[in-house]
């Protein structure tokens, strides 16, 4: 599960482990499915909502 890291200065960072990197390159590859150029993978992930869980 992703794990939040707080950041006093600046942005937070997200902490991920291997199953939460291998999930979203499926999701990568479930998307962007025969599409080949770089403006089609933009659009069509610009509609899309992806979602990791955070661990508490």
């Amino acid at each position: 599960m992703a794990y939040i890291l707080e950041n006093k200065i600046g942005r937070r960072i997200i902490r991920l482990n291997t199953d939460d990197i291998i999930n979203i390159v499926r999701e990568y590859q479930n998307i962007t499915y025969k599409t080949y150029s770089y403006s089609e993978i933009r659009n069509k992930l610009d509609k899309t909502e992806l979602y990791i869980p955070e661990d508490i």
